[in-house]
C-alpha cells in the first residue's frame, strides 16, 4: 500500500476544529445530566425515596450512560473503520444531541409514574452509546490528519472538549439556577439547558460536515483494505492492547469524576508520571477539601484537574490510537478507552457516596481509593509499548 499523503493544512486544521467543537458539545450533554443528576433528579423522578437512596438511584442512571459507552465504542467503532471517521462522527453527534434533547421534555414522576425513571434512563443509555462511539472518531480524525508529525499535539486538542464541554453545562445550569427562583428552577428552569443542545447540535453538524475524511482511511478505501470484521480482527490480534488500555484510563477516569462532582518525554513515561502524581496528590487533596477553606477547595481542584490529569488525559488521545493498526484502529481504539469507563467514571461517584457515608467525616478512604486505580494504571501503562516513534502509515502494522 503506497504511504497516504499528509493532508493539506487547511483540511489539518478544519479537522482539529471539527473535533473539538464536536465533542465539546457531546460533553456538554453528557455533563449536563450528571449535574442534572445531583441537583433535581432525585426530587422529579425517584420522589418516593428517602434523600440518600434517591441520591443513589438518580447517580445509577448516571452510572447506566458508563455502561453503554463500551457497546458505543464496539458499535460505531466497527461503522468508524468500515464507513469512515467523518460519517460515524456525524452519527454520533446526532444521537447524543436528540436524546439530550428529548430528557428536557420528559415528564416527572408526578405525571406519569414509573415510566419518567423508565424513559430517563433509557435516554441516558442512548446518551452513552453517543458518547461511546465519539472519542475515537474525534481523536482519530485529528490523529490521522497529522500523522506525518506532531500529532501528540494534535491529537490533545479534542481532550479539551472534555473540560469545556464541563465547564459549559455547569455555567449554564448554574446561570439557570441563579436566575431563577427554587421553584421555578425545580419545575422548568433546569429543562432550559437540555433545549439548548438543539441549537448546539445543529451548530457542530454544520462544522462536520465541512470536514475531509481522514488520509489514512482514504488511502485504506482506495485500495479496498479496509477490515471485513474489524471487531473480530481487532479482538485476535489486539486484545492485549484493548485491556491495557482499559487498565491505563482507571485513574484518570476515576480522578476525573471525583475531583470534579506532545511534551519532551515519550507517552509512557509522561502517563507513568501522571499516574505517580495522583497517588502522591490524593491524601493532599482530600485534606484540602477537608479545611472547607474556598481557597484551598480551589487550589486542590486545579492541583487535580489541571495537574495530573490533565497529563494522563492529554496523552491518551495519542498513545491509544496508536496502538493499533489502521485498518482497526477506529474499533481498537473506542473499545480499549471505553471499556474503562464504566468500571472507573461509571462508578466513582457511587463509590463515593457510599465511602462518605459509611465513613462520615473521613477522609482517607477516598484517598485510598484513588492511590489503588492509579498502582493498576500504573502497572498497565508499565506493560504497554512505547508508540510515539511509530509511523502510523505504516502497511506492515496491518495484516
Amino acid at each position: 500500500m503506497p504511504d497516504a499523503p499528509a493532508a493539506p493544512k487547511r483540511s489539518l486544521v478544519e479537522a482539529i476544529v471539527a473535533s473539538t467543537i464536536g465533542t465539546t458539545i457531546e460533553w456538554y450533554d453528557f455533563f449536563l445530566y450528571g449535574t442534572a443528576a445531583a441537583l433535581v433528579f432525585p426530587a422529579l423522578f425517584f420522589p418516593k425515596y428517602d434523600a440518600f437512596t434517591g441520591q443513589i438511584l438518580s447517580f445509577s442512571t448516571f452510572t447506566i450512560g458508563f455502561l453503554a459507552r463500551p457497546i458505543g465504542g464496539v458499535v460505531f467503532g466497527y461503522l468508524g473503520d468500515r464507513i469512515g471517521r467523518k460519517s460515524t462522527l456525524v452519527m454520533t453527534l446526532l444521537l447524543m444531541g436528540i436524546s439530550t434533547l428529548l430528557i428536557g421534555f420528559l415528564p416527572t414522576y408526578a405525571e406519569v409514574g414509573i415510566a419518567a425513571p423508565i424513559l430517563l434512563t433509557l435516554l441516558r443509555f442512548l446518551q452513552g452509546l453517543g458518547v461511546g462511539g465519539e472519542w475515537g472518531g474525534a481523536v482519530l480524525m485529528a490523529v490521522e490528519h497529522g500523522h506525518k508529525g506532531r500529532r501528540g499535539f494534535y491529537a490533545s486538542w479534542p481532550q479539551a472538549g472534555v473540560p469545556l464541554g464541563l465547564l459549559a453545562s455547569t455555567g449554564v445550569m448554574a446561570l439557570c439556577q441563579a436566575s431563577l427562583s427554587p421553584e421555578d428552577f425545580h419545575s422548568w428552569g433546569w429543562r432550559v439547558p437540555f433545549y439548548l443542545s438543539g441549537a448546539l447540535v445543529v451548530v457542530g453538524l454544520l462544522i462536520r460536515i465541512r470536514i475531509m475524511e481522514s488520509p489514512l482511511f482514504t488511502a485504506l478505501q482506495n485500495d479496498n483494505q479496509l477490515a471485513d470484521a474489524p471487531i473480530r480482527e481487532t479482538l485476535r490480534r489486539h486484545w492485549r492492547e484493548i485491556l491495557l488500555a482499559a487498565g491505563v484510563r482507571l485513574t484518570e477516569n476515576s480522578c476525573f469524576y471525583l475531583f470534579a462532582i506532545a511534551t519532551i518525554w515519550t507517552r509512557r513515561r509522561t502517563y507513568m508520571a501522571g499516574c505517580w502524581f495522583m497517588i502522591f496528590f490524593a491524601w493532599p487533596f482530600y485534606a484540602m477539601l477537608e479545611t472547607r477553606q474556598t481557597e484551598w477547595i480551589i487550589l486542590a481542584t486545579v492541583l487535580g484537574l489541571a495537574g495530573g490529569h490533565a497529563v494522563l488525559y492529554s496523552i491518551q488521545a495519542a498513545m491509544i490510537p496508536e496502538l493499533f493498526g489502521t485498518r482497526v484502529r477506529c474499533t481498537g481504539a473506542s473499545i480499549g478507552y471505553q471499556l474503562g469507563s464504566p468500571i472507573a467514571g461509571g462508578l466513582a461517584p457511587l463509590i463515593a457516596t457510599v465511602l462518605i457515608r459509611e465513613f462520615p467525616g473521613q477522609y482517607w478512604p477516598l484517598a485510598v481509593y484513588i492511590i489503588l486505580i492509579s498502582f493498576i494504571s500504573l502497572a498497565c501503562v508499565h506493560r504497554l509499548a512505547e508508540t510515539s516513534h511509530l509511523d502510523l502509515d505504516d502497511s506492515s502494522r496491518s495484516p
